[in-house]
């Protein structure tokens, strides 16, 4: 089975002020360093693995901000990684760009080194709201951007949006979703924001320097989410995630559906050989390791059956589609009717879930609900 493969970027040039992922200020310095360590660890699985364990559908690059790296630095991860991995025919190459970090010749480059998916973190397309994400670019740069990587050969570009931001409307949403559709993008990511602890933007709202956004107000922003991008021949197959018919994101159906990939670089979590872990999240640490010649992980947990069956539930319960019956049966050799029994009959029971054929999937009544289902199956 052809495995996903994750390269962690570390670099941004500015934290987001909503931001708890790991990341650091970019330095040429600090990127010729995690370049070293990475090309290093990507040679090391290359010795680790078989040759069928090296055979990868999908590709992602991201972060942290990969494009804030120089295109000659792209170029050399790819080209390491396809000398290390078998790449399939089809391999759905995405790296994550942000607009301001991003030209035409660095958007050429990519392309003619084979990136063929481009995920532009674009956010919002109000100047104002940018500024209160600490977003580095503003509206007229993330059109530019999606405008230059068409030029620039991408026939499939996902946008990343952003809703539930402290003092936007239902109105600045809607208008940003119209202007999202207008470009055009072959899928449509929309994720309520997270004010997680510790950050600038949760900090702000905690000593009221700003209003969170309303629950109800943030649940109208996602059902006009979901109006909005079908009415506009958009498929709602995740929870948040929308694609053009045939253009669902590869990479991300490797997580929902429990198959194994692989994580490189710093932070970079995995799901491979029946275990899951995580490297090393301190730069320093994950590079005298690598120096060592060591693919030691700090966390690792061997996955019991249970385990197993538990996040095939909980990730494949986020695509719309469902869990298939058929698959878990053939995957555990056993009825998920029977294991899941009186769970699938309390939330059906509450109208949450329902089985449809061969699948259990989330009612619509349960889609806004989708963690308190997750929570019967943790």
């Amino acid at each position: 089975m052809a495995i996903g493969l994750y390269i962690h970027v570390p670099f941004c040039l500015k934290k987001c002020r909503y931001c708890d992922f790991i990341s650091y200020p970019y330095s040429r310095t600090a990127a010729k360093d995690y370049l070293a360590a990475l090309i290093r660890e990507i040679q090391l699985y290359g010795s680790f693995l078989d040759e069928v364990e090296k055979e990868t559908a999908s590709l992602f690059i991201g972060g942290g901000t990969p494009t804030c790296l120089p295109m000659g630095d792209l170029r050399e991860i790819l080209g390491c990684i396809r000398s290390i991995f078998r790449l399939t025919p089809d391999c759905e190459i995405t790296v994550e760009a942000n607009p301001g970090t991003i030209d035409a010749g660095g958007l050429y480059e990519l392309r003619r080194t084979g990136v063929n998916r481009l995920s532009i973190g674009v956010q919002s397309l109000a100047d104002g709201l940018l500024k209160t994400l600490g977003r580095v670019h503003n509206a007229a740069q993330a059109g530019a951007a999606v405008r230059l990587a068409r030029q620039a050969g991408f026939d499939n570009i996902n946008i990343d949006l952003i809703y539930g931001i402290p003092g936007q409307t239902l109105a600045v949403w809607q208008e940003t979703l119209d202007r999202t559709v207008a470009f055009e993008p072959e899928h449509v990511a929309a994720y309520g924001l997270q004010l997680e602890e510790g950050t600038p933007l949760e900090r702000s709202v905690a000593i009221g320097d700003m209003r969170a956004c309303p629950e109800e107000l943030e649940l109208s922003m996602y059902h006009t989410a979901i109006i909005s991008l079908k009415k506009s021949g958009y498929h709602h197959y995740e929870i948040s995630n929308f694609a053009r018919p045939g253009r669902e994101c590869v990479h991300n159906l490797v997580y929902w559906l429990n198959l194994p990939f692989l994580g490189l670089g710093p932070a970079a979590h995995s799901c491979f050989r029946g275990e899951r872990f995580a490297n090393e999240r301190e730069p320093e640490k994950y590079r005298s390791r690598l120096r060592r010649g060591e693919l030691r992980v700090a966390d690792r947990e061997t996955l019991t059956v249970e385990t197993e069956m538990s996040e095939t539930m909980f990730l494949g319960l986020r695509l719309l589609q469902g869990v298939s019956l058929a698959a878990f049966r053939q995957r555990f050799g056993r009825r998920l009717e029977d294991v899941y029994r009186s769970e699938i009959k309390r939330l059906t029971k509450d109208g949450l879930t329902e089985i449809d054929g061969d699948y259990l999937r989330l009612t619509e009544r349960g889609l806004p609900l989708a963690n308190r289902v997750f929570l019967e199956f943790v």
